[in-house]
């Protein structure tokens, strides 16, 4: 095993061939969950705590299944009711939680940084669900998978990311993943969405759709990630989708068996058009929700492998 880490903060610490163990070992759990049978033991006697701060549907729900599949006993922490509402700290929910002594904790939350803040604080494995700005590891660790199963290698590809880069950590995740397996990358957006320092970032930056597609292998739209602006970044809805939305036109530009992907939830006719967005030519969206909990699952068993290992030796 290559992949010895702890926690799961960011793909900015893994090296290429941790991500691609990572990758190998999701795997199996595709074709397991496609089973009638998609139970597993390998978390049995292990408890599994999922804080989310900020609302989550598919992310939460990916980690809940992925955990009850292989055997943890899995609790969903209802932040919007807790003591945080009435004025505890981050750090002293760490505190109380690790007085339980769970065996895994994943956390989503609206700060930057505040993941492994709480990692550091608590005796078990952390997986940061996506934290503000900064990251979203397994978002880009499922997009990757998903790109690899379509396309049949996860190098030397063309891949194209469209939308809100600046509030987007699901863009900041792939772009270091990506980046780091050999690809090429087009950023594309409006200015007023680009992050500062977007030229350091290791990708080609275009603010025409039509340029900015040309020839690529992989499209992945964004959200708008209109919670996070802080004033108007775009002159109106329709103008954004007029613009930078996602359409059949805009993708004749594109390679011929080029694949869309999103990560979902959808601003149909906004940042995507809907037909495009449910074509089984093109559109992997779905198989990116079907991938995300095979790739959970394989994040859990390492870093339980990981714990479990540790524990021996420092027996």
């Amino acid at each position: 095993m290559t992949f010895c880490d702890r926690h799961l903060l960011g793909i900015e610490q893994l090296k290429q061939i941790e991500i691609l163990e990572i990758l190998d070992c999701a795997e199996k759990y595709v074709k397991l969950n496609r089973e009638t049978k998609k139970n597993s033991n390998i978390l049995s006697g292990l408890t599994q705590i999922n804080m989310f701060f900020e609302n989550s549907t598919r992310t939460q729900a990916s980690f809940e299944l992925a955990g009850k599949r292989l055997g943890a006993d899995v609790m969903n922490m209802a932040m919007q009711a807790s003591s945080i509402k009435k004025g505890e700290t981050l750090i002293d929910t760490a505190l109380t939680l690790n007085a339980m002594n769970p065996d895994l904790i994943v956390v989503r939350h609206p700060q930057s940084g505040a993941v492994k803040l709480l990692a550091e604080k608590v005796n078990c494995s952390v997986i940061n669900a996506g934290d503000g700005f900064h990251e979203h590891p397994t978002q880009a660790l499922l997009d990757a998978l998903t790109i690899r199963r379509t396309k049949g290698r996860l190098q030397s590809l063309s891949i194209a990311i469209c939308g809100d880069i600046a509030h987007s950590r699901v863009a900041r995740s792939n772009l270091l993943l990506l980046n780091k397996l050999g690809n090429r990358i087009r950023l594309i957006g409006p200015r007023t969405l680009m992050p500062s320092g977007v030229s350091e970032l290791g990708a080609e930056v275009f603010e025409d759709m039509y340029l900015g597609l040309n020839d690529v292998d992989v499209v992945m739209m964004l959200r708008l990630q209109n919670e996070r602006m802080d004033g108007s970044f775009v002159p109106s809805r329709r103008e954004y989708y007029h613009r930078w939305g996602l359409n059949s036109e805009k993708l004749s530009y594109a390679k011929k068996d080029v694949i869309v992907m999103h990560p979902g939830p959808m601003n149909r006719g906004v940042e995507i058009d809907g037909t495009l967005a449910d074509d089984i030519n093109h559109s992997v969206i779905q198989d990116q929700v079907e991938i995300g909990v095979a790739v959970r699952m394989a994040v859990m068993e390492l870093l339980a492998r990981n714990v479990s290992r540790q524990f021996l030796k420092g027996g």
